[in-house]
């Protein structure tokens, strides 16, 4: 592969073979390829990518089909954005949802005040901001501090499918048990008490059991991706829209820092030197192997099905 220059072609079939229609046409785009990148290198990679869901420590990605909006510029620019969250979509094996009025789950939100909207979103809709276990936390993940920046709503499903929205503050009256150390507990009477213990924070989930693959997983129930329009002025479509699609579509582990391979994600982190132009093959790799993973095994065992993905997606490249 070294010095050898791939088209993604990829997309352009699925959109084909999934017959959407587009309201904007996708420049062509390539991918630089240099040199064979060993498995460990991808494993390494994979590690430092993504970022698990904070209550079962699983990598999260979309289980519902996506529905992306852009509101805040002009129709063409939205137009073309939403359709090119749709297609990376397709070609990373996510569920689209191809109904013309879907209900929104991903909004993409140009503004020169990024900050006021964060501020609105964290009075009156809170649980778009993600995990957060104390009015702290939520203070600190209503701040923005990147021109391009995502907040995630989790939710954890069970072996059975029941889905649960993640929340680290008690949103309900919890759950009730029956009290097993009743002979233990004596009421001020000095009779035994039989009240049932309540345990405001509590949820439950139903597993197998297993160390490699319990049946619980993460998803996602809702993306809000804020671009700051005062700091983007002059930015080329393409690699902006390639980069919200990334932000849409699984959980960063950190925008700040220079990926080791080239990948969107350094378009914006300082002083990278191997930043990329669009949608590079280690991106759609990772993605493709992100929606092949089995979603209950543990996050060692979810990384390491990543890497393999993609190093099968490198190998047909060669």
């Amino acid at each position: 592969m070294s010095g050898k220059t791939v088209r993604l072609f990829t997309v352009s079939v699925l959109l084909m073979a999934g017959a959407m229609r587009t309201s904007a046409q996708t420049p062509s785009e390539n991918v630089t390829v240099t040199g064979t990148k060993s498995r460990e290198v991808l494993g390494t990679f994979t590690k430092a990518f993504a970022s698990p869901a904070k209550l079962t420590g699983k990598i999260a990605r979309w289980e519902r089909r996506v529905c992306p909006v852009v509101v805040g510029q002009n129709p063409n620019f939205t137009a073309f954005i939403t359709q090119r969250v749709k297609y990376i979509a397709l070609a990373a094996g996510a569920p689209v949802n191809t109904e013309v009025s879907c209900t929104p789950n991903i909004e993409i939100v140009f503004t020169t005040t990024p900050q006021a909207l964060m501020d609105n979103v964290r009075k009156n809709n809170f649980v778009y901001l993600g995990y957060a276990t104390s009015t702290a936390q939520l203070d600190a993940l209503a701040t923005v501090t990147r021109p391009i920046q995502a907040w995630y709503t989790t939710e954890t499903v069970d072996r059975d499918g029941m889905r649960r929205i993640d929340r680290g503050r008690p949103m309900g009256p919890g759950i009730a048990m029956s009290n097993f150390n009743a002979d233990a507990f004596v009421t001020e009477g000095g009779g035994p008490n039989i009240d049932p213990v309540t345990m405001p924070d509590a949820t439950y989930a139903r597993s197998s059991g297993s160390h490699i693959d319990n049946g619980i997983h993460s998803a996602f129930n809702h993306i809000l991706i804020v671009v700051d329009s005062t700091k983007l002025a002059g930015q080329t479509v393409v690699p902006l829209a390639d980069y919200i699609s990334l932000l849409a579509l699984t959980q960063l582990n950190s925008l700040d820092v220079c990926q080791q391979l080239p990948s969107i994600v350094n378009l914006l982190a300082a002083g990278c030197d191997h930043a990329a132009d669009g949608l590079t093959l280690f991106d759609l790799g990772y993605l493709q192997g992100l929606y092949k993973m089995s979603a209950g095994r543990n996050l060692v065992l979810q990384r390491n099905e990543i890497a393999d993905a993609m190093a099968e997606t490198l190998a047909k490249v060669k």
